[in-house]
C-alpha cells in the first residue's frame, strides 16, 4: 500500500528539522550535559513554510 507525501512543503532553511539541541560543554551536578534548544527563525519551529498566498495576504 503506497503512502502519500505530506502536502505542506518543508522549510527551505531547516529542511524540516526545526529544533536543534546544542551542547554548551558544561555539565550539571548530576553529570548530564547542559543544552540549548534553538528553533528555526524562518518557520518558527514548525518545520514547514507558509504558502506564498498566506504570506502575501498577511493571514
Amino acid at each position: 500500500m503506497p503512502s502519500h507525501a505530506p502536502n505542506r512543503p518543508l522549510c527551505r532553511d531547516c529542511d524540516g528539522f526545526a529544533t536543534a539541541a546544542i551542547t554548551t560543554g558544561i555539565r550539571h551536578a548530576n553529570g548530564t550535559r547542559a543544552t540549548l534548544r534553538v528553533t528555526c527563525p524562518s518557520c518558527k519551529g514548525t518545520g514547514h513554510r507558509l504558502s506564498s498566498a498566506f504570506a502575501r495576504t498577511g493571514r
